[in-house]
């Protein structure tokens, strides 16, 4: 292995939307060239906290959006690895053989756990409180160096460093300690105002949106709340509309100017939010050039199974380096070939 390696990814749970590209895609897209990149379709954690037949049912379709949405965005296909989680069983026992590495209350004090149960409504399950274990395990059965997350996993990240460390330091050198990475822009609010952008808060703008859909989003979004009227000074700070302009507006003169006057009350919202509309759409023009390109039938379903035959590769090598460094490869070894002598010894002890 000469190249360093990238290991990032998504639960295929729906679309990816603008907050997904500022928490990790526009980094995923930065250094594809520089890393060798592999994008995890995370279906097994997607089970933590969706796992009835009708989530699993959706996992196809959803998985095929991940990688669209992702290609569409710049993410090149031939120069990424994409693959499914679940079509890889040499990562369960990789879990396995690292899930006591780390202890039960360092995993409770990470507080996204909590946080994904909650927005769940459900009571914390085993596989949740596993969760960066398994994650721990996708990282580093590729054996990667980077780790683009958003903000909300980079405590994950470190969890895998500790597990890295510890497994090196008991059996010998196998794991580079990764880095994680997350993204320049914060935590994209909502179109509510009221939360980040979620898919199932339904106040996300998403990279596969049409014009028409993006029009009418920006045109709700949540402003400054005790602006009544145009001619009423406005706040600026932690508006989501300029939020977003300064996320996706590269005319940052026009930015600057709507500020200004948005500040002043000599400017009104459906101006702000128009030019938004704007900025969003040129932003999303060329997504929607590549993904016609790459919608027609079958070629994401390629892209994933090829990419899944070449991890499994690798993470069959992984688990071999693990076994071998661990001595569990010689145990079995051990007792197959004294097993073979004993074999041997009862059919010259009885020849017919």
């Amino acid at each position: 292995m000469t190249q360093k390696r990238m290991l990032t990814g998504d639960r295929p749970t729906g679309k990816l939307h603008l907050g997904h590209y500022v928490g990790t895609l526009a980094n995923r897209i930065k250094y594809q060239h520089e890393f060798e990149s592999f994008f995890i379709i995370a279906d097994l954690h997607m089970l933590t906290t969706k796992n009835l037949p009708e989530h699993i049912a959706e996992v196809d379709k959803n998985a095929k959006h991940l990688v669209l949405d992702a290609i569409s965005a710049g993410i090149e296909p031939d120069n990424v690895t994409f693959y499914l989680q679940s079509a890889i069983p040499e990562i369960h026992e990789m879990f396995t053989l690292l899930q006591n590495l780390v202890t039960v209350p360092r995993l409770e004090r990470l507080p996204s756990l909590k946080d994904m149960a909650r927005d769940a409504n459900i009571e914390m399950p085993y596989g949740l409180l596993g969760y960066p274990v398994l994650q721990s395990a996708d990282i580093l059965c590729v054996r990667s160096h980077l780790v683009p997350v958003g903000k909300d996993n980079i405590a994950h990240v470190e969890i895998t460093r500790e597990i890295a460390r510890r497994f090196n330091h008991l059996y010998g050198e196998v794991f580079p300690i990764p880095e994680g990475m997350v993204g320049e822009v914060p935590t994209l609010v909502g179109t509510d105002g009221q939360a980040k952008m979620s898919k199932s808060l339904n106040n996300a703008i998403f990279l596969s949106d049409s014009p028409e859909e993006v029009r009418r989003k920006v045109k709700t979004m949540y402003t400054d709340p005790n602006r009544i009227h145009a001619d009423v000074p406005g706040t600026v700070e932690g508006n989501p509309v300029f939020i977003y302009h300064d996320a996706f507006n590269p005319n940052k003169a026009e930015v600057d100017d709507l500020k200004a006057r948005y500040r002043q009350g000599t400017v009104g919202d459906v101006e702000v939010k128009e030019k938004l509309t704007i900025a969003i759409n040129n932003f999303l023009d060329p997504m929607r050039e590549r993904r016609a390109h790459y919608e027609q039938s079958g070629v994401i379903e390629d892209i994933i199974w090829r990419g899944t035959q070449i991890v499994r590769e690798e993470t069959k090598q992984t688990l071999y380096e693990m076994r071998k460094a661990m001595g569990l490869s010689g145990v079995w070894n051990r007792i197959r070939r004294k097993a073979e002598n004993y074999q041997k010894k009862q059919v010259k002890s009885d020849p017919a």
